[in-house]
């Protein structure tokens, strides 16, 4: 009787735990989540200081709305302008105000050109803060 139960234990033995083998498998996938980010390396820059920082209120007289037209036609303020008459408003009203911040809205159906055009014209301006406008909500089709 007493090799039954010897054998019996034996048999017992042979049996593998995995409970303490999925424990290090977890530790091991942690420690794999946490370091893997902190070994990827990007170019050395010097970058800013200051990013990240919540935007500063902006005065309703600090602000221009450029809207575009998918026909092609600007809009400053809500009146049809040519480009060269945007570039000599923004111009002066930048020298006025340099606090100046452009919203500029363009039409969805629009070419991309006319977007990148409003844009040059503010920069020729001196303008660099520029908020391009689009409706509230996912801007990926359903």
């Amino acid at each position: 009787m007493r090799r039954f139960s010897q054998r019996n234990s034996l048999v017992t033995l042979s049996d593998i735990n995995i409970t303490p083998l999925l424990d290090l498998a977890f530790v091991l996938l942690i420690i794999f989540i946490i370091t893997t980010p902190l070994l990827e390396k990007g170019l050395p820059l010097q970058l800013p200081t200051g990013v990240g920082q919540p935007d500063v209120k902006t005065k309703k007289e600090d602000i221009r709305t450029l809207e575009v037209t998918a026909s092609g036609n600007y809009y400053l303020q809500g009146q049809l302008m040519l480009p060269n008459g945007i570039l000599r408003k923004l111009s002066s009203d930048f020298q006025n105000n340099p606090n100046l911040v452009v919203f500029i809205r363009a039409d969805n159906g629009g070419r991309i050109q006319l977007l990148a055009n409003a844009l040059d014209l503010c920069t020729k301006a001196g303008i660099n803060a520029v908020s391009i406008r689009g409706e509230a909500g996912s801007a990926l089709p359903k």
